[in-house]
């Protein structure tokens, strides 16, 4: 494994580590894999987004192969602003899928989620729908809209793309629902 990281791997080669503890060899190899991973289609508002909470990273001897993150967010439903754990960046290397490395990170993340937030969610692919979903992941059915300094701004080209973990919050997948603010794709 490349520099230092505070947190346990798992005999599995995960870690979970919050980015205050991610030195810059793993940032930078974490920043690379996304790059292969999503054939360069990796902006860096992209990358910026799946940075200020907890990375999941599996590591193949001092190679790092698959890379998930969840960052706080607040997302408007139902007249209450929930404290959501957003998922960012999640990928593995393409000649590493299908081994379960993407199922470990998120269980992980998803242990995060159940200790901290009112809710998950994650904007996912056409490819990723049906990963999400068999974890329990919905596909959030109502309207989308970002809370923009222009006010509350309807996304419709991201209806059906986002994905949620219920979890304390009551929720109408019907209902519209808001995330906050940020530079890039806000979904």
């Amino acid at each position: 494994m490349t520099g230092e990281i505070r947190g346990e791997t798992r005999r599995d080669g995960l870690r979970l580590v919050h980015t205050a503890h991610l030195d810059a060899a793993s940032r930078q190899a974490a920043r690379a894999l996304l790059d292969v991973v999503f054939e360069g289609d990796m902006a860096d508002d992209d990358w910026e987004h799946a940075l200020g909470g907890w990375h999941a990273l599996v590591w193949e001897d001092a190679e790092l192969i698959g890379h998930a993150s969840l960052v706080q967010r607040r997302l408007l439903h139902g007249g209450r602003a929930l404290r959501a754990g957003y998922v960012e960046g999640v990928g593995v290397r393409p000649d590493r899928q299908g081994r379960g490395h993407g199922s470990a990170m998120m269980t992980a993340l998803e242990g995060v989620l159940r200790g901290a937030y009112e809710l998950g969610a994650l904007g996912s692919t056409d490819e990723g729908e049906r990963f999400y979903a068999s974890r329990g992941w919905q596909r959030w059915p109502g309207p989308l809209s970002a809370l923009t300094p222009d006010g509350v701004v309807r996304t419709e080209e991201e209806d059906g793309c986002v994905h949620v973990f219920p979890l304390s919050a009551p929720l109408d997948l019907s209902g519209e629902l808001v995330c906050d603010w940020r530079d890039g794709d806000v979904w």
